[in-house]
């Protein structure tokens, strides 16, 4: 981005040259020293020919050449009153001296901008005797012109970034959704006909069954994972107006990586499910606190498996809903309010104190059949 924009103004010193060549050939009759004045725009075409060629060249393009370039142009208007007289109207540079702000603004930005305005403006102040309104109006743009263009500039490069970024993000996107495809269509297959006739091999076979349908579960929740929306900024960083902007990730993606654990299903929608980073957290936690309990209080299988839990997400229009299920043995009445007054805060602050913060609610069935949990946060 900085060397399409120097690139620019190499030409655009050119431009600003040719008129100051021009003008003051026009004005040969007021200068007072003619020969000191034709050196002075001589010096500026070779340094416009030199300036050129070095600030393209990464290796050169640094403080010795900025300082350099905006010494040429100071002393160019110092030299005026030598050249045209104390009571001069237009400096020998003229708009020449654009070039220099120009090159701090674009390679330092909006700081270097404002520090080359101000020391050709008040170059230009000092030189003259009298403040013409004309005189005022060139420093006036000095001033807000260079900030604006290096403003102007860190924008441009911040952009080019979150656009580098962006294409990054999509190509590792597409090879992901390749790969995905190369496994649903290899090792998921092979897991899912295991899982099912497994069971045709005797005690071992359902035993491999149980295990490949495990590792299935666990791949497709990395598969989903690995497609999952990642936190998007709501507006460039630093940018104005960036400030309180929300991230956003796939709550469905962070409840899959739940069904990594022994004997827990977890069933999502087909698509992402959006929701503001900091819910999306705590809603994951509250659905982990409760599978925790599931683990602590639910008795493993006749054959030793570990417990049976489901998790459900639904994804509706104003809110969203999440069902942690178990067929253990139920919570026995009156068993949560004596945790909580023993000062044990699993359900009432893990799983209930996040919610009640979400502005959601957690609502509990239990019996012999088992225990439910209904989290709803509201979009």
């Amino acid at each position: 981005m900085e060397d399409r924009l120097l690139q620019a103004l190499a030409w655009l010193r050119w431009v600003v040259l040719a008129n100051a060549v021009v003008l003051n050939v026009y004005r040969y009759d007021n200068f007072e020293r003619p020969l000191l004045g034709m050196g002075v725009v001589a010096v500026l075409v070779l340094w416009t020919l030199l300036a050129g060629h070095w600030y393209a060249d990464h290796a050169r393009r640094g403080w010795p050449l900025l300082v350099a370039d905006l010494a040429v142009a100071v002393a160019a208007m110092v030299a005026t009153p030598l050249v045209k007289g104390a009571d001069f109207n237009a400096s020998v540079p003229g708009f020449w001296v654009m070039a220099a702000l120009l090159a701090w603004a674009a390679h330092l930005r909006w700081q270097g901008g404002l520090v080359a305005a101000v020391v050709l403006a008040g170059t230009d102040l000092a030189v003259r005797q009298d403040v013409s309104q004309s005189v005022y109006g060139n420093v006036f743009l000095l001033l807000i012109g260079g900030p604006i263009v290096g403003y102007l500039a860190a924008s441009l490069q911040q952009m080019a970034t979150e656009r580098d970024r962006a294409e990054r993000a999509a190509a590792a996107a597409a090879e992901r959704t390749r790969l995905a495809r190369a496994v649903h269509d290899g090792v998921l297959q092979v897991l899912a006909l295991v899982q099912r006739r497994g069971h045709e091999l005797g005690e071992q076979g359902e035993e491999l069954a149980r295990l490949a349908g495990e590792q299935e579960s666990v791949l497709r929740g990395l598969i989903r994972t690995q497609d999952a929306v990642g936190p998007v900024p709501g507006a460039v960083p630093g940018a104005p107006g960036a400030a309180g902007a929300a991230s956003v990730v796939d709550l469905a993606a962070e409840l899959t990586l739940l069904g990594r654990r022994p004997g827990v299903e977890v069933v999502v929608p087909a698509g992402p499910v959006r929701l503001e980073s900091a819910a999306a957290t705590e809603l994951a936690a509250a659905v982990a606190a409760c599978l925790d309990n599931v683990q602590r209080h639910v008795p493993p299988g006749d054959d030793g498996a570990p417990p049976r839990a489901w998790v459900l997400l639904e994804d509706l229009p104003d809110r969203v809903e999440v069902s942690v299920r178990d067929e253990g043995p139920g919570i026995p009445e009156g068993r949560l309010e004596q945790a909580e007054a023993e000062g044990r805060m699993g359900v009432s602050g893990s799983v209930r104190g996040r919610l009640h913060d979400l502005g959601g609610s957690a609502t509990l069935t239990t019996g012999s059949f088992g225990t439910e949990w209904e989290l709803v946060v509201p979009r």
